[in-house]
């Protein structure tokens, strides 16, 4: 049984405090209403990789808001409709995943996610804490229906007309390449399923997610409306872009990842650090549990202050995602090795880091190579093209020559560190 306790806060207005709020299915006054008595919310994450990425975090933190004012979350991760594949925001279909592989992305991704909420204890819902989040698997629910099933309760009720005149199906429709096969094309329809099911057991009675998911939202709600007469309501939160017009989530090095194992944390810190001044404040706003006051003030910092204020953000985020140590790990890492501030071990864990054996140093490897398998460069190209523009150094030596090897003398530490750019490090262990 929910707790009819008003929150405290509106969790609308918190989310439109800080900018995330994108589209609402009801007007401002209506979801205010809606919102001023606990309710139980789910957000879907695609588990197409054993990872989230910082593109992930906008839905994260939305639940963890939704939390903080009182309502119930739920974390659904969907085993069943990422063997199909959501098409909104795809130009092609993508790759087809094994049950093997989704359940293991699955684990991964519910033990990132459990960083930011409080869940029910084995995942049981409790009068104790009605705000405790539950973790759910939509394979749990549609993975035992049948064709036939699917057809008959769900195909039953949805409009084709309606479903081609989505934006996402649209796309994919009139656009270059091979168009949108029909199982892509049923996406739509399993997540409509979700938001009826979640429901029909758990009383859940919005949905959030991104702006991308604003189609597939609406086709649950009216689904919800003509399987149970249930009055369902959904908000999105805006697509998060850079100021330049660049990808958010890309860096040198490729996707800023959640996991320490594919971005270490001083990557993942230095990522938030060097993010243009323009985006200091929506940042903070969006990825930070900062009084919006304190926001606003940062936002505000102009010249050289600026920097403070985003070593504060790339602290907050990395103490969110890998916790206060790996946080302050990285934040002294960068001050040591880029501000001159001296004393700083760059030999810590917070620098990333493999072991290289002595006969594999002996035999001197080039540059190139060591550029790639660091993950400094994606190839021998982009590693030559790295050092030609005269961003690589081994150790506080800049290499030239695209021909440079590196060899045993490079090490009497006991370690090689590399630098590319001005912010990436990665250091060489002599096994």
């Amino acid at each position: 049984m929910t707790s009819t306790t008003a929150p405290a806060t509106n969790f609308y207005d918190v989310m439109a405090e800080r900018g995330l709020v994108a589209q609402c299915t009801e007007t401002d006054d209506g979801i205010r209403k809606r919102l001023s008595q606990p309710v139980t919310a789910y957000c879907g994450f695609d588990p197409t990789a054993d990872s989230l990425h910082v593109g992930s975090l906008v839905p994260i933190m939305g639940l963890a808001h939704l939390q903080r004012c009182g309502h119930r979350p739920l974390v659904l991760v969907g085993g069943a409709t990422g063997m199909v594949g959501d098409p909104s925001g795809k130009s092609e279909a993508r790759n087809m995943l094994d049950e093997q592989t989704l359940q293991h992305n699955v684990e991964a991704i519910a033990k990132q996610i459990g960083r930011f909420l409080r869940f029910a204890p084995d995942n049981t819902p409790s009068d104790d804490d009605a705000s405790a989040a539950l973790m759910l698997n939509n394979y749990d629910w549609i993975g035992p229906l049948s064709w036939l099933e699917v057809l008959r309760d769900v195909g039953s009720k949805m409009s084709v007309n309606r479903m081609i005149g989505m934006e996402s199906v649209k796309q994919r429709m009139t656009g270059e390449g091979e168009g949108i096969s029909y199982l892509e094309f049923s996406y739509m329809l399993l997540q409509a399923y979700d938001f009826a099911h979640l429901f029909n057991e758990h009383r859940c009675t919005l949905q959030i997610g991104g702006q991308d998911q604003w189609g597939n939202i609406v086709m649950g709600i009216e689904l919800g409306r003509k399987l149970h007469d249930a009055e369902l309501a959904g908000l999105t939160f805006p697509l998060v872009t850079k100021s330049d017009g660049g990808k958010f989530g890309k860096s040198e090095a490729g996707n800023v990842w959640l996991d320490a194992n594919r971005t270490s944390p001083f990557d993942f810190y230095q990522f938030w650090r060097n993010v243009a001044d323009a985006d200091v404040g929506r940042y903070l706003g969006y990825f930070t549990f900062l009084p919006m006051d304190e926001v606003n003030q940062l936002a505000s910092a102009e010249g050289q202050a600026i920097n403070e204020s985003k070593i504060r953000l790339a602290y907050e985020v990395t103490k969110l995602v890998h916790g206060e140590d790996e946080a302050v790990k990285a934040r002294d890492a960068a001050s040591g090795a880029f501000a001159g501030g001296g004393g700083v071990d760059v030999t810590g864990d917070s620098i990333p880091s493999a072991t290289i054996t002595q006969d594999e140093l002996a035999a001197e490897p080039s540059v190139l190579d060591l550029l790639v398998t660091a993950g400094l460069a994606k190839s021998k190209g982009e590693a030559r093209r790295l050092v030609q523009g005269g961003g690589v150094k081994v150790h506080d030596t800049k290499i030239a020559d695209i021909g440079h090897t590196v060899g045993v003398a490079d090490a009497p530490d006991g370690y090689v560190l590399l630098r590319a750019g001005k912010k990436r490090l990665f250091r060489f262990d002599l096994a």
